[in-house]
């Protein structure tokens, strides 16, 4: 993954000549991921995606935040978190500087749940992806093994993306970091330390580059029906003025 994938390096008379159907933000979190990942992963994946999804589709790319809602992480070193009440707010002025253009979150880290509320108040302006259901799906379609509940933080589907898009990042102990946490009922309450003390909940040793590839190469071929939606909310809007 090269540096655009982080940083779009296009001038403004560059974007002025565009006429793209969305822009595409990819947000992320710094938090722990075990002993074998680093702190930005979940930026990384969300990063790699969206530049696949942005190339494949023609849309505006943007710069990623990386900070989310990590509070469950608190427990380890490196983390760091905002409110759900600064996330929203970071995303709702970012689509309200679009001058109409909609706007995709590309979310790489499951705990920024009020980004689902942040777009259903947008009232069609925003869309989220992937959701839960997609990644499951890619896992299915990538060929991984685990589910997203056995597999939920750095294992082998979020080693695998990055053993293909930034292999020189991925420690080589992840072949020995598995840890199975399958019953997390109170995680919001404990945090993620009460069910783990590496911080890995699945089987990085399971992953692998081609894997890696191939969920993003699914996951960018279903953000159209994402872009479809809002184009549609679109065109409703325009017909009730």
């Amino acid at each position: 993954m090269d540096q655009r994938a982080i940083l779009p390096e296009t001038t403004a008379p560059q974007e002025g000549a565009r006429t793209p159907a969305a822009a595409v933000l990819p947000v992320g979190s710094l938090e722990q991921h075990g002993p074998h990942l680093p702190l930005t992963t979940d930026t990384l994946i969300a990063c790699a995606l969206a530049r696949e999804v942005a190339d494949a589709h023609g849309l505006r790319a943007l710069p990623p935040l990386a900070f989310g809602c990590s509070h469950e992480h608190a427990a380890w070193p490196g983390t760091v978190s905002i409110s759900a009440t600064t996330l929203h707010a970071l995303v709702t002025d970012i689509a309200d500087s679009l001058a109409g253009l909609p706007l995709l979150l590309v979310n790489g880290h499951g705990g920024n749940h009020v980004l689902a509320n942040t777009v259903q108040q947008s009232r069609g302006r925003m869309a989220l992806f992937p959701g839960p259901g997609e990644w499951e799906a890619a896992r299915a379609a990538a060929g991984l093994t685990t589910t997203n509940d056995q597999d939920m933080h750095a294992g082998e589907l979020e080693t695998s993306v990055l053993l293909h898009a930034r292999p020189d990042l991925v420690g080589p102990d992840h072949a020995r970091a598995d840890h199975r946490a399958d019953e997390r009922d109170h995680m919001g309450t404990l945090g993620l330390s009460a069910y783990t003390d590496s911080g890995v909940v699945g089987l990085p040793s399971r992953a692998s580059a081609a894997k890696g590839r191939a969920v993003l190469e699914f996951l960018t071929g279903r953000a159209a029906g994402h872009l479809a939606a809002l184009e549609q909310a679109r065109g409703r809007d325009g017909q009730a003025r």
